[in-house]
């Protein structure tokens, strides 16, 4: 196999699109390309949901549709079955964010806890996420990883945070599904660490269940790693991780000079993919005692990943390797790794429409900023749609 032309097969990439999705979708990758546009378009989405005029079926017509399952889990089953018949696995992420009573909190575990429920039933979805601030209050996580100490009454409430973390670990060990923690920003991500490492210990005592999130724009987190393997070689327990690059990086650096302190991000792009590939050559080096979940769009870190396997006479489908990306996003890296024997999974969003608009306004400014990655999505879509045209 040369793994330096498998991402160019677009038939595979795009084998469950028909002529008008494919459509679709270059007219949306195609208005992304354009920023102005992109900052236009989300102002005005934004404005016409909260004055509850009725834009919600363009929405859901358009971006909502490319980048989401649906409302609800029953919604997203099509579009899981249809991925699993080309050999792509499920993440289902319920993506409604900014939550902030203990009612909400307890309803997004219960929410989790259905997944895993789900993911149990149907080997189309093996693993189940949640974002530590889906159980609990931003302000909590950042006042300890501050190390500030907490009310009485605050200390009553984190204990209800600990409780739901250790409710849907607990179950996922119970149930064999593997449970991905998201990882947010850096000045609550300390008191989020500590909390997985214990679930971790916990849980992961027979073989990784628990895994965090190492964000590799960030310079600190290769030590991170290095400290917590020391950590669960001594204490006899197993790591998984998902590595990913990062998702804050403006936030992150403009809350750093703002305060002044040095930021946490890479100082460069390439520091960044070095960082990246590193980290995951590291975990792989380190097979026997830690799992890994690659996210990632780049297509160089994912031949990197298959080379290294390939090196180390790993199967490509060994269950301690998986590589994953966000639905509605680089179908020619997620089709054709499955296509050959890698493990795969896309994250697959859902909620209700005005609930999930942060995460899309993120996919679009994401898509817009990353230099080459919508560029390169759209020449993907024109080679099929000219492919298609050659063929019929």
């Amino acid at each position: 196999m040369k793994t330096g032309k498998i991402f160019e097969n677009t038939e595979i990439a795009f084998a469950l699109k028909n002529d008008a999705q494919l459509q679709r979708a270059y007219l949306l990758f195609k208005m992304i390309a354009n920023a102005p546009l992109v900052r236009i378009g989300t102002a005005l989405a934004n404005f016409a949901l909260k004055a509850n005029l009725p834009v919600e079926g363009i929405i859901r017509s358009t971006v909502f549709d490319h980048f989401c399952g649906g409302v609800n889990e029953d919604d997203c089953l099509p579009v899981i079955e249809s991925m699993y018949t080309k050999g792509v696995s499920s993440v289902l992420d319920y993506s409604v964010e900014g939550k902030a009573n203990e009612a909400e909190f307890d309803s997004a575990m219960e929410k989790v806890l259905k997944i895993i429920d789900f993911a149990k039933e149907k080997e189309s979805m093996p693993i189940a996420v949640f974002k530590p601030t889906g159980f609990g209050r931003f302000y909590l996580y950042e006042t300890l990883s501050a190390g500030k100490t907490l009310t009485p009454q605050e200390q009553e409430e984190w204990y209800r945070v600990e409780a739901r973390f250790d409710k849907v670990c607990k179950i996922a060990k119970e149930k064999d599904v593997i449970v991905l923690i998201d990882a947010e920003e850096s000045w609550m991500q300390d008191a989020a660490d500590a909390l997985v490492t214990k679930m971790m210990q916990r849980y992961n005592t027979e073989k990784p269940i628990v895994y965090n999130t190492l964000q590799m724009y960030r310079h600190d987190r290769l030590v991170f790693l290095k400290k917590e393997e020391a950590l669960a070689k001594a204490n006899n327990y197993f790591l998984g991780y998902k590595v990913v690059r990062g998702a804050y990086m403006e936030k992150e650096n403009e809350r750093a000079e703002k305060h002044g302190y040095p930021t946490p991000i890479c100082e460069s792009k390439q520091a960044t993919d070095d960082n990246f590939n590193e980290a995951v050559k590291y975990m792989l080096d380190n097979i026997e005692r830690m799992s890994l979940f690659v996210g990632t769009h780049n297509e160089l870190s994912s031949y990197l990943v298959m080379e290294q396997m390939k090196d180390m006479n790993l199967e490509s489908n060994d269950p301690r390797v998986w590589l994953g990306q966000l639905y509605g996003m680089s179908d020619h890296i997620s089709f054709n790794l499955a296509h050959h024997g890698y493990n795969v999974a896309k994250y697959i969003p859902f909620g209700p429409v005005k609930d999930v608009m942060p995460y899309l306004i993120r996919r679009a400014e994401e898509n817009t900023s990353v230099a080459g990655q919508t560029g390169r999505e759209l020449a993907l879509l024109q080679q099929e749609r000219k492919r298609r045209k050659a063929k019929a």
